[in-house]
């Protein structure tokens, strides 16, 4: 078959560009489909702050306390930079290909069938077990003011998500969109105090006046050396966990060719603004030997970071607004388990590697079975009533520690193999509609420092900061790794797949799920894009 051969196209529609855009549904639902009704205003927020969560607000208290700020400002910079990396190539893949699944999808298709259904089920159990731990959290905030029994609040919130749930894919976007722009503006807010507080502006009973960098000296910028700063990958990945739902969310875009390249490009000042320069106002402000960061773990917010800072210097009522607020986002990060997981599961199971149930897809848009799934799974939030509720827990947040890692290194595998396949099936760049802005040696970089964050979560797993190597230790936080090779080996074997470890780049579908463009009045753009990638990517991320 000539891959260079014309589509037929039917039901074409033109946009003000003059631009032909057409959907192939390579797999339609059983009983319908996924309705686009995701705004670019809906992606835009996604992108921003749709994962900022009790991952940044207080899981980096625990990186703070085993690495100090300098190993913190410099571990989250390197994973911002990677996944800078990776959103870009997610955002050309899924420009190009808006199917359901995404990433899983395209490691299928450009990787290989088990390492997409390996990857494909690691993700959605990640986001499965994810939320009872969200909806706990959000129960756990509760009690900085009042102490109540916590299942009350777990039933709340879980009523809460099931009628979010009603509206669709529309209610996760709006719910997203206000919940998005609470956060967003919060950290606006906590990085401006934090200027006024590090240059002794905030008088109160506790006056320390100026500090500039008094934290960075005494008690100093990193703790028990290299192991210490190792161990902050695996908080970061936590905190920055959702990122790529803006890839995943295309298949519901209204016009994914316009709004995905502006939400991947919004990444940018997420990775900025909102992790790195605020977590470095944090290390000015808030020494890393404080003692209640001893307890910055699972959803502890009185051991956040943010609001031990808040409470250091002694403004009183702002901390219950920042409790609040961390309150809104654990909420946010509990309705995105929700979308992730649903739609990764129905792709699985409309691509035949999970039960055929799941690929039910009602009148409104919405997997109602996958949705009931991911609600059981919210069930197991109620497991905190019990004396063994932490244990249970850890082992369950066990499943998603490196999930993020293996996504992400996926999807930049993905590109790689996806511009091999497109030059030797006869494409050229200048026929993608959005191109990668650091192309694909990005995704070289991006793939590379996923394995190396990778070897330094397993250094840290065999000898923890602080510890001794036991079994434990090792398992909570590498348990992923073993169940993704099982996953891959298990669908190897069941398929009987003997193609090796990749899709040959001649035998790539290009085509299935292709939103193809004609690109004639687009002639203009593409002179531009032969322009180095590094004076395209500053052009093009502000």
């Amino acid at each position: 078959m000539d891959t260079k051969e014309k589509v037929p196209i039917d039901n074409a529609t033109y946009d003000s560009n003059g631009s032909r855009d057409v959907d192939f549904d390579a797999e339609p639902p059983a009983d319908g489909g996924l309705h686009r009704n995701l705004k670019g205003r809906h992606m835009q927020m996604i992108a921003i702050g749709g994962s900022i969560g009790a991952g940044l607000f207080v899981g980096t208290g625990q990186s703070f306390n085993n690495g100090g700020p300098g190993s913190v400002l410099i571990g989250f910079m390197i994973i911002g930079l990677m996944l800078l990396f990776t959103v870009q190539a997610l955002g050309e893949l899924a420009v190009l290909y808006p199917v359901n699944g995404a990433f899983f999808s395209y490691g299928c298709r450009f990787i290989d069938d088990a390492w997409g259904f390996a990857m494909g089920w690691d993700y959605a159990l990640a986001w499965l077990t994810v939320l009872p731990f969200e909806i706990t959290a959000a129960g756990i905030t509760i009690s900085f003011w009042k102490e109540i029994n916590i299942g009350v609040w777990i039933a709340v919130f879980l009523f809460l998500l099931c009628v979010v749930q009603f509206f669709g894919v529309r209610g996760y976007g709006e719910v997203e969109f206000v919940l998005g722009m609470i956060k967003v503006a919060a950290v606006i807010g906590f990085i401006i105090f934090a200027i006024v507080v590090d240059c002794g502006g905030v008088h109160s009973k506790v006056n320390r006046g100026y500090l500039g960098a008094h934290y960075w000296h005494d008690p100093g910028a990193f703790k028990h050396g290299f192991k210490g700063f190792c161990s902050v990958f695996v908080n970061a990945a936590f905190a920055f966990g959702g990122t790529e739902l803006v890839g995943l969310a295309a298949a519901e875009a209204a016009d994914p060719r316009k709004s995905l390249p502006t939400a991947t490009k919004q990444v940018f000042w997420r990775i900025t603004g909102f992790y790195v320069i605020s977590l470095f106002m944090v290390g000015l402000i808030l020494p890393s030997n404080d003692p209640d960061l001893l307890g910055s773990t699972g959803a502890n917010t009185k051991a956040s970071p943010f609001v031990l800072a808040i409470q250091m210097a002694g403004v009183s009522g702002l901390p219950s607004v920042f409790n609040a607020v961390i309150t809104i986002s654990v909420l946010s990060v509990a309705n995105s388990c929700t979308f992730g997981s649903t739609r990764t599961m129905q792709a699985l199971a409309a691509r035949g590697m999970g039960p055929k149930f799941l690929m039910y897809i009602d009148s409104k848009g919405r997997p109602l079975w996958c949705v009931v799934v991911q609600l059981v799974f919210g069930l197991l939030a109620f497991i905190n009533e019990a004396t063994a509720g932490v244990t249970f827990f850890a082992w369950l947040l066990s499943l998603s520690g490196l999930s993020y890692f293996f996504v992400w290194g996926s999807i930049c595998l993905a590109h790689i193999r996806f511009r091999r396949g497109w030059m030797v099936q006869g494409h050229t760049l200048d026929e993608l509609p959005f191109q990668a802005q650091f192309g694909v040696i990005g995704s070289y970089i991006g793939f590379g420092l996923n394995v190396l964050a990778l070897i330094a979560t397993f250094y840290v797993s065999v000898w923890p900061v602080g510890g001794s190597t036991n079994a434990t230790n090792f398992f909570q936080s590498y348990l992923a790794a073993p169940i993704v090779i099982a996953l891959y080996i298990f669908w190897k074997v069941y398929s009987r797949n003997k193609g090796g470890f990749f899709v040959r780049a001649h035998q790539m579908d290009l085509l299935t799920g292709m939103r193809t463009f004609d690109l004639d009045p687009l002639e203009d753009a593409a002179a531009g894009r032969r322009k180095s990638i590094f004076v395209r990517a500053a052009r093009n991320l502000v």
